[in-house]
């Protein structure tokens, strides 16, 4: 069966992928920016990847036409551009438009739970684009998800960094507020389980865990699995726009998303009863055992995909490829080279910088510079990186996102997402005769770029002279 598949850089879809291929479904992978999907992680013989932008109709085109079903994985809500529900509105409209002029049979989307009386904005933009594609000359099937838990899932990563940071939470009202999680494996299942099938045919369904929780209890539950014990205090004194600051601040959300979460954590999110579980041999999986298969996957370094590099920013937006090209006129740069030790060796460091393994030299100033971010409104850099020792073009690492990740030619290249007046990027290459050549650009914007280069320079100085040191020298990476 030919399968169109939406969002393919995004969370669900790189958990659904593998899945598809398994069944020997032929895959047509649709995305904005082919650079930033791995094509070698998959058999390329079954999967072609066009690119498409939903928001741009004459991209449209390059969707096939004999296609026999489509998921409809795209989700804005992560934007840091725009208006996220206009924005899925237009996607909808253009992806309705497309598919009619194709041999599409079955459209599968995954929405969220709509049941409370008063939906957040998310929510109600999610009850808009399923409205929107339920008008097209196909059949319809929704699965309508509770929250999802999973390695690398938005709300594991909240909670995890709530419970294993904070012994002692003060939290506002919405703590109270009911919810019916739900394992990511259980969401593919579902996901999978309902293509072609004749009951799911122009029909809804809420796809949910077995447990039925307040936010507290989920807090809580979440710090008994990893062995900790928490106090909660509910204030309910405490603002809707105090809350979104509190989590911004605490995990590593930027503040647009924290004020949709925030949003959305006032709308009791619990599913209807239906029977498509029983009718696909579904065993929903509890709350707990949820957690430990998310952590047995991050201890195997298993993470297939993470919320986090599939938000959306100007440079996902914009596309790779219109930012790879480091410019040098009317630039800043900071260019070292050092002979390496075990070239070998100083590639795998490379590959594994920042994280856990921090950036090898003066980790206190990277972090002080993150929570700095964290002060002006940036991503911070409490971002981390999907996998410890693999990277990809497209992964958010830490305040930076990967451009380039070419470990056969030995060259990495990331650009900034912190807040500064301009433009920044970071390149390691190890050429042929084992130097390392590590070059710092920024671009200016303004007075204000430049003195903010010229005001940095020292620190700038003494952390890529020591970064490059630690790099080169063959021993630990610490």
């Amino acid at each position: 069966m030919k399968i169109l598949l939406t969002g393919a850089t995004g969370y669900i879809a790189q958990r659904l992928l593998p899945v598809l291929l398994e069944n020997n479904h032929e895959i047509v992978c649709c995305v904005r920016d082919s650079r930033r999907f791995n094509i070698r992680n998959y058999d390329t013989a079954r999967i072609k990847v066009v690119e498409v932008d939903f928001l741009k109709k004459e991209t449209l085109h390059n969707i096939p036409t004999n296609i026999d079903v489509a998921y409809y994985l795209i989700h804005s809500m992560s934007t840091n551009i725009g208006d996220f529900e206009e924005m899925e509105g237009v996607s909808a409209r253009n992806f309705k438009y497309a598919l009619q002029k194709t041999n599409v049979k079955q459209v599968i989307y995954l929405s969220g739970i709509v049941n409370d009386k008063e939906l957040s904005k998310h929510l109600s933009s999610r009850k808009n684009v399923e409205s929107i594609l339920s008008a097209g000359a196909y059949a319809m099937t929704t699965l309508r998800a509770g929250i999802i838990m999973g390695s690398g899932s938005a709300s594991f990563e909240i909670i995890r960094d709530l419970v294993e940071k904070l012994p002692i939470i003060v939290a506002p009202r919405w703590l109270r507020t009911r919810s019916q999680p739900i394992a990511i494996r259980n969401v593919i299942q579902f996901l999978v389980g309902v293509i072609m099938l004749p009951e799911a045919f122009n029909n809804n369904f809420d796809i949910v865990g077995p447990d039925i929780l307040s936010y507290k209890e989920m807090l809580l539950r979440f710090g008994k699995v990893r062995g900790l014990n928490h106090r909660i205090f509910i204030a309910p004194f405490i603002q809707p726009r105090v809350s979104a600051f509190w989590l911004y601040f605490l995990t590593s959300v930027s503040f647009s998303l924290a004020k949709n979460l925030v949003d959305s954590m006032k709308v009791e999110i619990v599913g209807k009863k239906n029977n498509l579980g029983d009718l696909l041999g579904i065993e929903l999986i509890n709350y707990e055992t949820a957690i430990e298969l998310a952590f047995d996957k991050i201890e195997q370094h298993q993470v297939l995909s993470s919320w986090k590099d599939a938000q959306t920013s100007k440079i996902i937006y914009d596309g790779v490829a219109n930012h790879i090209e480091v410019p040098s006129n009317g630039c800043f740069k900071d260019i070292r080279t050092q002979k390496a030790d075990d070239s070998d060796a100083s590639l795998r460091k490379i590959w594994e910088i920042g994280g856990v393994n921090g950036w090898y030299y003066a980790d206190w100033l990277w972090s002080l510079r993150g929570f700095l971010d964290k002060i002006v409104g940036g991503v911070g850099i409490r971002r981390g990186r999907k996998s410890p020792a693999d990277i990809y073009a497209g992964d958010a690492l830490d305040f930076w996102r990967v451009l380039l990740a070419e470990k056969g030619e030995k060259r990495l290249l990331l650009y900034g997402e912190m807040k500064i007046p301009g433009e920044a990027w970071l390149e390691f290459i190890i050429d042929q005769g084992g130097i390392i050549h590590q070059t710092a650009t920024f671009r200016p914007l303004g007075i204000v770029g430049r003195l903010y280069w010229f005001f940095l320079l020292p620190i700038h100085r003494t952390v890529f002279k020591g970064m490059i040191r630690r790099i080169a020298d063959n021993g630990t990476i610490r």
